[in-house]
């Protein structure tokens, strides 16, 4: 096995499109890491077959931020970006997103994960670089919503496009497929700091890797994953 690079950090997304939790230890399951956009606020009169609220709707969802309660009975709490906390469940949240966006709103809950394409997402910090040097903007690893980021030294940018169709063995136990690269929209344009959304990000996204960064994969085999975790190509 060829080492490719370290974990530099574990995210996962405990509501899709908010922002974002960084984890010590990612537990990883055949369904991603545990707790990954495990709810979503739908939008209750799409006929689309991607009917969730996103930050494409509402830009200002990236700024509530949901976080895992460690109490006896674990909770999801959400502060906004004014400062209320609510439930996840609340009636008050729920009402305060629909409004803010137009749209009339329910909470789904899906122990599964409420994902675009596949249940884990990686990207190597050179793509994360190689994308802010080509845009003329600041590398923020928040906007690109990854599960995994990778220190690869001397890697190119987009480097990880050459995993498709291998498998990546992440510490002691966990094996991921690599199943396709990750196709971008104006997600990526978004700040997770606020302000206009920058359309360069994109745009040197789609000029330099056919509008893809990063790469998806399917969970092969489980276990944890800790920043500093080797990681290999397999044979």
């Amino acid at each position: 096995m060829q080492q490719v690079g370290t974990i530099a950090s574990a995210w996962r997304y405990p509501v899709k499109s908010m922002a974002g939790e960084r984890l010590e230890v990612a537990a990883v399951s055949l369904q991603g890491v545990a707790a990954d956009r495990g709810y979503a606020f739908v939008q209750a009169e799409s006929k689309s077959p991607f009917p969730w609220l996103t930050g494409r709707e509402l830009p200002a969802l990236f700024h509530y931020r949901p976080v895992w309660t460690a109490d006896e009975r674990p909770s999801l709490r959400v502060t906004t970006p004014d400062g209320a906390e609510y439930d996840i469940a609340s009636d008050e949240l729920r009402q305060e997103l629909a409004a803010a966006s137009g749209r009339p709103l329910f909470l789904l809950r899906d122990h599964r994960g409420s994902f675009d394409v596949a249940p884990l997402s990686l990207m190597t910090l050179a793509t994360v670089e190689g994308i802010a040097e080509a845009s003329g903007t600041e590398p923020e690893i928040a906007r690109f919503r990854m599960n995994f980021y990778i220190d690869a030294p001397d890697a190119a940018t987009f480097s990880e496009n050459a995993w498709v169709g291998r498998v990546l063995r992440v510490g002691d136990s966990v094996r991921i497929g690599i199943t396709e690269r990750d196709s971008r929209c104006a997600m990526i344009t978004l700040s997770p700091h606020g302000g206009e959304p920058l359309t360069e990000v994109l745009r040197a996204v789609a000029q330099l890797n056919d509008n893809n960064a990063g790469v998806y994969g399917a969970v092969l085999a489980t276990g944890e994953v800790r920043a500093g975790d080797p990681i290999y190509l397999e044979d």
